[in-house]
């Protein structure tokens, strides 16, 4: 298993923890890794359930902005397919339930992990957003995503303003399934976990690949068409000053193309 992400298994519980320090930027490789764990999950018929966290403060601070600082759209539609597309798959037919445990921040990339995931428990002091406007991107993948789970005028504000959020009104909005105290996620994903491995697997697969059909909506296509417009909008030059401006620390000078 790759250094970036820990992989284990205990009491027919996985627990994928992400480890690129020091906020889990997600690079290909860090992608690629955290596949390969949910494949091993996936294929152990010894696994019951899975969980996904970190073993930093920050849950995951979403793309390491090299990905598509001054590349081209090719190049950027190859990581998104990675992250879009095949963490989608994983997670469709992984035949088990998986959990994201976050005690910290997560943003962007990382909003994309931990939605992936049939349940997500956060430590109170945890906060979440979707920072992609003020860099000159857009939160693409969560066009489709958000206003699927907590409806059209709930899910603008957060992708369109970027301010962050915490976890009290991300439950409010439907975003998480549960709220614990601070440092307890990871501990009340694990009690959850144990409870969901004990069912029986072949009943957990058949019902879980059943939910998962039932709420597709024709997810791989909308999902197409935002990878699309993401990788349009890496390659307009306010995006790039966007980036630009964000490693420089300065306020972008946006002229509308």
């Amino acid at each position: 298993m790759s250094k970036l992400v820990r992989y284990s298994v205990a009491d027919g519980i996985a627990e994928i923890v992400l480890d690129r320090p020091p906020v889990n930027a997600l690079s290909l490789s860090l992608i690629d890794a955290l596949l390969a764990a949910l494949q091993t999950a996936k294929d152990d018929a010894a696994v019951r359930a899975v969980i996904i966290g970190s073993a930093h403060k920050v849950f995951c601070a979403g793309l390491d902005l090299d990905i598509v600082r001054g590349k081209p759209a090719i190049e950027t539609k190859g990581f998104l397919e990675r992250l879009y597309f095949a963490l989608n798959d994983i997670q469709y037919r992984m035949g088990k339930p998986t959990i994201a445990a976050i005690d910290g921040a997560a943003r962007a990339g990382g909003m994309t992990i931990a939605i992936s995931c049939d349940m997500i428990i956060a430590g109170d002091a945890s906060t979440f957003g979707y920072p992609e406007i003020d860099v000159g991107l857009i939160p693409a993948l969560h066009f489709v995503h958000l206003p699927r789970l907590v409806g059209k005028h709930q899910a603008f504000g957060p992708l369109f303003l970027g301010e962050p959020f915490d976890a009290a009104t991300a439950f409010r909005m439907g975003l998480l399934s549960e709220v614990v105290p601070k440092g307890t996620a990871l501990d009340r994903a694990r009690e959850v976990a144990r409870k969901l491995a004990a069912k029986s697997p072949i009943v957990m697969k058949i019902g879980r690949d059943a939910f998962m059909r039932a709420v597709d909506a024709d997810y791989r296509r909308a999902i197409e068409n935002a990878a699309e417009s993401f990788s349009l909008v890496a390659t307009t030059e306010d995006c790039q000053e966007g980036l630009n401006a964000f490693i420089e620390k300065r306020t972008p000078n946006y002229r509308g193309r």
